[in-house]
């Protein structure tokens, strides 16, 4: 009877072995498959990210290749867009009056002098400029280089805000150009509005550079040339 008994606690404790050994075996299973389906969710979501930084990457390029082709198309249409303005809205007494190509060459010149600080703006300025210069004297050569040189906008209402001015600069010797638009002048001039009259003096202003002189007195020069070109056009 003893002997039976220790066989079937040995048998017992065989089997009890057995399913702790299996069940070991079935969590070891199981932790791998959870291992293994972690490790493919990784992978997964590494893969995704990939995906979507490729993506980004290959589609950057061609948005900013889009945006960067708007930009050209606004900026030629910008220049293409000429500010025409109609000849009923010049002054009548808009005379020198510079063509589109003088005009260029007349607008650089006052962006130079607003650049060397050479530049009177608006019309109580500039007649307080012309009436400190020296009177006309006919006895100067024509190549000599005035007090000052005035450009005036054509398209002014009133007419009465400049009509005394080109009297005045008759009076001192000093000339004058008609250029059509008030806006172009005022943005040559670096002023946010548009501007009646300007006038750009052949010595440098205060806070400009010592260095630049010489290029600011081939600049008044080269615009004192047009203003003498179209004053031997001016119909009295």
């Amino acid at each position: 009877m003893a002997k039976d008994k220790s066989e079937s606690e040995l048998r017992e404790k065989k089997e009890k072995k057995d399913k702790k050994r299996k069940h070991e075996e079935v969590a070891a299973d199981g932790d791998d498959a959870a291992a293994a389906a972690k490790k493919e969710k990784k992978k997964k979501r590494k893969s995704e990210v990939v995906d979507v930084d490729d993506t980004i990457v290959t589609d950057a390029p061609a948005a900013t290749s889009t945006a960067v082709v708007a930009v050209k198309d606004e900026e030629d249409e910008k220049k293409d867009l000429k500010m025409v303005i109609p000849v009923s809205a010049l002054v009548p007494f808009a005379n020198p009056l510079a063509d589109e190509k003088q005009q260029k060459k007349v607008l650089k010149g006052v962006k130079r002098a607003a650049k060397h600080k050479s530049l009177k703006r608006g019309v109580k300025e500039v007649v307080k400029a012309i009436r400190k210069s020296p009177a006309s004297n006919p006895s100067l050569a024509p190549t000599t280089l005035p007090n000052g040189i005035v450009i005036l906008a054509a398209d002014i209402s009133p007419m009465d805000v400049i009509s005394h001015i080109p009297v005045l600069c008759e009076d001192h010797g000093i000339p004058y150009i008609f250029v059509p638009s008030r806006a172009e002048l005022g943005a040559a001039g670096s002023t946010k509005r548009p501007t009646s009259v300007v006038m750009c003096t052949p010595g440098q202003g205060k806070g400009a550079k010592e260095g630049e002189k010489a290029e600011w007195e081939e600049g008044f020069g080269e615009l004192h040339k047009v203003a003498l070109k179209l004053g031997q056009h001016v119909l009295v």
